[in-house]
């Protein structure tokens, strides 16, 4: 009865077009019968298996970071290099997890392996120089050169340490600007820590001249370094003739002091030393040159 409705209402063509649809649409439930009554089921449990394969998985990777985790902090290993490990080694978990789920549900592994290793080589090749940064991060962290706080000079820059990461360092200058540095540039420079050893020396070049008492500057010298309450005694402070310059006679003055005290008391004793100079009359001579004049 519809075939004849249709039919007369659009001819043998539009007899025929229904006639395909209505085959077509009739494969399609048959196939979706078929499907439910052999596959659906089959589906259906490697579904829930996956699912209870990423549930317990994950549970599983939970139990060994923590277990991980514990472990390298009894070793006493650096907290950067613990959160480090954690995430790579929840990475890496969760991935093996996700490849066994994958193929509880039929997925072939094979072909998305060597996409995975494609990716993987072209994201490496794309981040070489992150990862030269990366790899000096672990260095850092594991040489430890310097720590948070520390006064360093690193890659041309001198400041302390705000903060190590495993890209990049952030060290506060002492002009009070915060600079970024890659890890990569700071081990593959000459790394200078003032902050390491307690107690470091303090080198002053003191010029009088040549008209004036060798002795007596020696003297008045010595008695600003020794009278100084932040010099330290042991080790002794040395003063002492260091050249005989063009314009002037130059003592070397190396008193040490404690890390801590370094630029005060640097900058007490230049200007004790500049005052005591102008109170006994000592010069501190000005480069001059001798002009002969000839008729």
């Amino acid at each position: 009865m519809i075939n004849l409705v249709i039919a007369q209402a659009g001819g043998g063509e539009g007899f025929s077009t229904a006639k395909e649809a209505a085959g077509e649409t009739l494969t399609w439930v048959q196939q979706a019968q078929e499907f439910l009554n052999e596959d659906a089921y089959d589906l259906g449990m490697k579904l829930v298996a996956a699912l209870a394969i990423l549930l317990v998985g994950r549970i599983v990777v939970g139990l060994i970071m923590s277990g991980a985790a514990r472990a390298m902090k009894k070793t006493k290993v650096d907290e950067i290099l613990i959160r480090f490990a954690q995430n790579v080694l929840k990475a890496v978990l969760m991935i093996i997890v996700v490849m066994a789920a994958l193929q509880t549900m039929g997925v072939e592994l094979n072909a998305l392996t060597a996409v995975l290793a494609a990716s993987g080589f072209a994201i490496g090749m794309a981040l070489q120089s992150q990862l030269s940064n990366f790899a000096a991060g672990i260095l850092l962290v594991v040489v430890k050169p310097f720590r948070v706080g520390d006064a360093v000079d690193a890659a041309g820059v001198s400041g302390k340490v705000v903060e190590i990461q495993l890209f990049n360092c952030t060290l506060k200058t002492f002009d009070g600007i915060l600079m970024t540095v890659p890890n990569g540039q700071i081990t593959s420079s000459v790394i200078k820590n003032f902050s390491t050893e307690p107690v470091r020396r303090i080198d002053l070049v003191i010029g009088c001249g040549y008209g004036d008492d060798l002795l007596a500057v020696k003297q008045l010298l010595n008695g600003i370094i020794q009278s100084h309450p932040k010099v330290l005694a042991d080790p002794e402070p040395l003063v002492g003739v260091d050249e005989l310059g063009d314009s002037s006679v130059n003592f070397m003055v190396r008193p040490w002091v404690k890390t801590e005290d370094f630029g005060e008391v640097k900058r007490e004793l230049t200007e004790q030393i500049k005052l005591a100079f102008d109170e006994k009359g000592f010069n501190f001579p000005y480069p001059s040159r001798d002009l002969y004049m000839h008729q």
